[in-house]
């Protein structure tokens, strides 16, 4: 059975985005797999709290995402 697990900082993502990333892995996977396995394809978006994650050495807060996602540099 698959199972995709997603992480992302909180609260960067409505909950209309995240059901909305269930939607578009599970209609991925089943693009691989095939129809069939789409009612045994688990998805879970887990929110990391903000701070808790690092890239290279450096923590990575909600801030940070939202003016990445905005094209603002640090």
């Amino acid at each position: 059975m698959p199972f995709i697990q997603v992480k992302v900082i909180e609260n960067v993502f409505s909950d209309e985005q995240k059901q909305e990333m269930i939607r578009n892995l599970t209609d991925a996977m089943v693009g691989i797999e095939g129809e069939n396995m789409r009612p045994v394809t688990w998805c879970v978006v887990e929110e990391v709290r903000s701070g808790s994650w690092g890239i290279a050495g450096n923590p990575l807060s909600t801030a940070d995402v939202k003016a990445l996602a905005a094209g603002v540099s640090a």
